[in-house]
């Protein structure tokens, strides 16, 4: 496990602020650079798997992995759901990191993108260059908690635009310690053109449609436009021009990529809309059933697929605080509830890999 050095900090930030990135010497001149064809199409967020203890089971975490490639999804991320950035420790997301790294290496499909997110400058940049080491396909990062004007996130991403040149992400919302302004447009426009491996966009920040419309008018030099939201808008924003979805969903990878897959070839208008109804019927489950929006039921499918042992998750303090050590419990559903969960998901065979998947890569 890498374990951060503390001393000299200040004077690293200071360096990497006021470093010019090679790639960006000619400031603007790739403006016109293409996407990162690899970089496209569902790109689910992968729940942290606990054990009964509430620790973070890692063997559980590089299965989700295996799953995610069996189902044909183009891309996953980790860590980026807010328990997953808030709640672990940072041995526990570098150690998840490692994991990931060395298991994408064995998986046939997905690209690994990893989240770089601080709650300042210094933070991320602790990340970012152990992510570079990793060397994966892409990264993400969300607004830092302490930024407060749009001034601070151009600091913010240009400090990580001068330790990468793999494509970046950027989430247009922060989390939940975060009070600064929603990445305008005019930015990530601009920091699209002063920087190739900027300009993919995860929008769910504010008038979404709006911003997607204005976003997808600005290409290039913005790269890709990325849906988010729990995929609830996806279908009209693909429409749109919507170029993927990053949602903590992962469990419905098949089901996602299926979509995907037929709104590209446009060969089956009414499966199109067929699969996605039964997506959205799957979530409907989250306004009836115990839980949260992005784990909730989807805990007891990650059992039920032979992916997660438990269906355990950490939770923030009173009023979304950081609790000094964790809290966590165990999901119950009741009888009722599973039977409803098992009929809907039924409905969904028709758009999901068939089979049972491989966890051979999840050997570390």
């Amino acid at each position: 496990m890498l374990q951060f050095a503390t001393t000299g900090t200040s004077g690293a930030i200071a360096a990497t602020l006021f470093r010019q990135p090679a790639h960006g010497a000619n400031v603007f001149a790739d403006a016109g650079a293409a996407p990162d064809p690899r970089v496209q199409g569902p790109f689910l967020i992968l729940s942290t798997p606990f054990t009964a203890s509430g620790a973070v089971d890692f063997d559980a975490l590089a299965r989700e992995a295996c799953y995610v490639d069996w189902c044909g999804c183009p891309g996953m991320i980790w860590p980026q759901s807010g328990d997953s950035v808030d709640l672990l420790t940072t041995d526990e997301k570098l150690n998840g990191m490692e994991v990931l790294a060395k298991t994408a290496r064995k998986l046939s499909t997905t690209a690994l993108c990893l989240g770089v997110q601080g709650r300042d400058t210094a933070e991320m940049l602790k990340f970012a260059e152990h992510v570079e080491k990793l060397a994966p396909p892409a990264i993400i990062s969300r607004p830092p908690d302490s930024g407060k004007t749009e001034a601070d996130l151009r600091q913010y991403y240009h400090a990580l635009a001068a330790v990468t040149k793999r494509p970046v992400f950027i989430q247009t919302t922060g989390g939940v310690a975060y009070k600064g302004p929603i990445p305008s447009v005019d930015l990530l426009v601009e920091l699209a053109k002063a920087f190739p491996n900027f300009g993919y966009v995860k929008e769910e920040a504010g008038n979404v449609i709006a911003r997607t419309r204005a976003l997808l008018a600005a290409k290039p030099p913005i790269r890709r436009v990325f849906s988010a939201r729990g995929g609830f808008g996806w279908l009209y924003e693909l429409r749109l021009g919507s170029e993927g979805l990053i949602t903590e969903r992962a469990i419905y990878a098949d089901v996602l990529t299926r979509i995907w897959q037929l709104h590209q070839s446009g060969s089956d208008p009414a499966a199109l809309r067929d699969a996605y109804s039964k997506f959205l019927l799957m979530l409907n489950l989250n306004r009836t059933h115990p839980g949260s929006d992005l784990r909730g039921i989807q805990l007891y499918l990650w059992k039920k697929r032979g992916v997660f042992q438990t269906m355990v998750s950490r939770h923030y303090g009173p009023g979304g605080t950081m609790p000094p050590s964790p809290i966590y419990s165990d999901l119950a559903l009741s009888q009722e509830e599973i039977a409803e969960i098992e009929d809907r998901f039924e409905a969904l065979k028709p758009y999901q890999q068939s089979g049972s998947p491989s966890f051979a890569a999840a050997v570390q």
